[in-house]
């Protein structure tokens, strides 16, 4: 459990930390992911899925930890917090050991329900995670410090010790609970082929998108807000997921996985496509650094408005201890338009519909064409694949949107969904599961 809110202590903790850093913070725990997943999935292929799901969770836990006492070093806090991001995401690698226990686990016709319960499951989290977020904005940034143990427990801190608890929690249920089988794409049972016929699969994942710089940029909202409003919003989205997982399991069987994955790119297109600035109205600029603490207020209730609304910037005028709108220094600020807040929730919306149809459909096919062999390692290279894509995503896409602005970072990921779907296209054809191949590959010998 990690929540990707938690990074905006940094700042705090260590003042020459910059935007640049926070990007590589967000990205070491898909680059953590991306390393761990093919080792957990060879692992999980000659040993008990329990081994590599204890480990796991416990390296975890331990890094949740970490992160709670990043505050106590006198330097180099920054790379600290890297190193917990980092190997909270090497925690997470063991989804291979999961997707590939699914595929193991289940029949040809079972395949898409198991993989969407799963990814519903995974929702869930995405639901809570914003819901706990918002509670712990309650705690307030300072909080409360237990000197005896130097342990700080503010907005920050909370979710990440709630986090290690369910972590905990998590390697009880391994140990108590799941027994492991194997069965062909028949459903006919199989023997193991691991060592030992038990494991389980116990992970539960609280996670948040990283939105609040722009909500920041764009709203006039302080970092509480942000954290705040995102909450509210994702819960909602995270809401959404579920519902999608449930009614994508009986549409696949009447239109098939193809189709929907499909559907699922056009709808995330459409959902980045829509976020795209618009119209004349510019941000709230952030004067903070050549106006001795002057900056404007846009109220959360004053963005609902209509896409073609125009209105004047305000000029600065108020006081407050954190400054707030979109930093003078970001040069684009002066001339790009501001993304209405009904944009984004649409976005928000209609990602929350496409990206989940997307997920199942990539695991499900993906499972069906391996066909019936140990799949932990094909599934940690899909992991891995994933965790790339996201490594990137921070990285390059935050430098584009810090430098260039919106308009060219959502513009970017419009073109990385276009090749997706272009490529999707080329290989429509191939996408069939083994068995369903190796049937007609038989039935053409006779």
């Amino acid at each position: 459990v990690f929540l990707n809110e938690s990074v905006h202590l940094f700042p705090q903790i260590d003042p020459t930390a910059d935007a640049s850093f926070l990007g590589w913070i967000i990205a070491s725990y898909s680059i953590g992911q991306m390393l761990a997943s093919p080792l957990f999935g060879l692992w999980s292929n000659y040993r008990p899925r329990r081994e590599p799901l204890v480990i796991s969770t416990a390296i975890s836990v331990a890094a949740n930890c970490l992160y709670a006492y990043v505050h106590v070093p006198h330097s180099h806090n920054k790379y600290y917090m890297l190193t917990a991001r980092a190997l909270v995401g090497f925690g997470a690698g063991n989804v291979a050991v999961v997707r590939s226990y699914i595929a193991g686990a289940t029949s040809l016709t079972e395949r898409t329900s198991a993989m969407a319960n799963t990814s519903a499951c995974q929702a869930v989290g995405f639901i809570l995670g914003p819901v706990f977020q918002t509670c712990f904005t309650l705690i307030g940034e300072e909080g409360i410090t237990w000197k005896l143990i130097h342990l700080q427990l503010n907005m920050y801190t909370a979710p990440v010790l709630f986090g290690a608890l369910l972590g905990v929690i998590n390697i009880i249920l391994i140990f108590v609970i799941f027994r492991e089988h194997r069965v062909d794409d028949m459903g006919r049972q199989c023997k193991s082929v691991n060592f030992e016929g038990e494991g389980t699969e116990g992970e539960g994942i609280l996670f948040f998108l990283e939105t609040t710089p722009l909500t920041m940029d764009m709203y006039s909202w302080t970092r509480k807000e942000a954290v705040f409003y995102n909450g509210i919003i994702l819960s909602v989205v995270g809401i959404e997921s579920v519902i999608v997982f449930m009614v994508v399991k009986m549409l696949a069987k009447k239109t098939g996985e193809r189709a929907i994955l499909h559907g699922g790119l056009l709808i995330v297109l459409v959902g980045f496509f829509i976020l795209l600035p618009w119209g004349k109205k510019l941000p709230n600029i952030q004067w903070q650094e050549i106006k001795n603490n002057s900056i404007p207020r846009t109220t959360p209730t004053e963005m609902l408005m209509p896409f073609w609304s125009l209105q004047a910037m305000q000029p600065p005028s108020n006081h407050t201890a954190e400054p707030v709108g979109c930093p003078v220094t970001q040069s684009w600020c002066l001339n790009t338009p501001v993304i209405y807040l009904a944009q984004y929730i649409s976005s928000d919306i209609l990602i929350g519909l496409g990206y989940p149809v997307c997920n199942v459909m990539s695991y499900t096919l993906y499972s069906k064409i391996l066909g019936p062999k140990p799949q932990g390692v094909y599934m940690g290279w899909l992991t891995a694949s994933g965790s790339g894509a996201r490594i990137l995503g921070p990285v390059f896409v935050s430098q584009i949107y810090t430098h260039l602005g919106p308009r060219w970072a959502f513009s970017l990921i419009c073109g990385v969904v276009v090749v997706s779907l272009l490529l999707l296209e080329i290989v429509y054809k191939r996408l069939i599961a083994f068995s369903v191949r190796y049937g007609r590959m038989q039935e053409e010998n006779c």
